[in-house]
């Protein structure tokens, strides 16, 4: 089975050399991480089988929420503590995309174009809501940021999970949508384009006279559409949040240079191959790396903390989302067992990182 640290262990410093200064340091960092994830570089424990005397070691993680083998373990909880914070009223799922033409600049300046991307889009749907012939009140929205496709393609865009309806000034007041209908995708659309420019601009006047103007007179994409009571989005959501691009068991195969990979086509639905060069395969990767500490995950409007008390309120009067507990699959690591015997060991000591110098043989020193 092919891994991405086999990949990175065995092209990542060419790859490194190849790019240099160009290459980001979040970007730098995963690779180095990914590079020690689960090796004695990291340090671990040490494990005996006090009847049989068998020695075995297990590593540190990187922690780095990039690598494949250090995913996912928070998902569950997530989904269960944004369930609970569901109304008992429709939901719509709404989606801003930024346009190919600013895609580049978004991979060299990620914070920059994504927080205003986040502010953006929100502000656009903000304004909107507070117009008394639409909504009239404030709104609220648990915001996504996603950058990829199934294959690997930078393709940087927000997910919002939207009650449809919006609170009065008092804050306890429900003021519904109409059925089927939340906002105009066209008006948030040329507002979303509008209130990028206007930032991108006061932000980074250099960088923004680079752009082509035909940018801020082209239709920018908004999708918006009905989302059910919210949970069927939360539990697509859950996954993206603590998942990057692709995991490891979507890796086939690694030869001559060349990485093969597969995804679910959209239209089939089969699983389909993809096969790249092992430094292309490394470079879309690494765009979807996102910058340490950057957060992916926001709340907006009354699904902010600030409005706790009108949330908790809503939810008195309006009612929750009744959802079927799910149980977390996500298992706690076991200690390692005997190959003798088949029972667990006991772990009899612990390891710095780099303490060995030599590949680790069977029995500790």
């Amino acid at each position: 089975m092919v891994e991405m640290a086999d990949i990175v262990r065995r092209y990542g410093n060419a790859y490194r050399a190849r790019f240099g200064n160009r290459l980001l340091p979040s970007h730098d960092r995963a690779l180095k991480d990914i590079k020690r994830c689960r090796t004695q570089e990291l340090g671990g424990q040490i494990y005996e089988c006090p009847e049989h005397h068998e020695f075995a070691y297990k590593y540190h993680s990187c922690m780095n929420r990039s690598c494949p083998k250090c995913q996912n373990n928070q998902a569950q909880a997530w989904l269960n503590k944004e369930q609970k914070r569901l109304i008992n009223v429709p939901y719509f799922f709404v989606t801003f995309t930024l346009p190919e033409q600013l895609r580049p600049i978004a991979r060299s300046h990620q914070k920059l174009i994504f927080n205003l991307m986040f502010a953006a889009a929100w502000q656009a749907m903000k304004k909107l809501a507070l117009d008394k012939r639409l909504l009239g009140g404030l709104i609220g929205a648990l915001a996504v940021l996603h950058t990829w496709t199934r294959t690997l393609i930078y393709h940087p865009h927000i997910h919002f999970l939207v009650p449809a309806g919006a609170i009065a000034k008092d804050l306890t007041t429900w003021l519904p949508a109409k059925k089927k209908f939340f906002l105009p995708v066209k008006a948030l659309s040329k507002i979303f384009r509008a209130k990028m420019r206007d930032a991108l601009k006061a932000e980074a006047e250099e960088l923004f006279a680079h752009i082509p103007k035909q940018v801020w007179s082209k239709n920018w994409v908004v999708h918006c559409k009905p989302a059910g009571n919210g949970n069927a989005v939360l539990k697509y959501f859950a996954p993206y949040i603590f998942r990057i691009a692709i995991s490891n068991k979507r890796i086939t195969t690694l030869d001559k240079d060349q990485v093969t990979f597969i995804y679910k086509h959209p239209k089939t639905k089969k699983w389909t191959p993809v096969t790249l060069h092992v430094f292309e395969f490394l470079r879309r990767f690494l765009q979807h790396v996102l910058p340490q500490g950057f957060k992916k995950v926001r709340h907006y409007g009354f699904l902010n903390s600030k409005y706790k008390q009108a949330l908790a309120s809503l939810q008195y009067i309006l009612g929750t989302v009744e959802v079927e507990a799910e149980k977390d699959n996500n298992k706690k690591p076991h200690k390692p067992c005997c190959p003798v015997c088949g029972k667990e060991m006991i772990m009899i000591g612990i390891f710095e990182p780099d303490y060995f110098k030599e590949p680790i043989s069977q029995k500790p020193p």
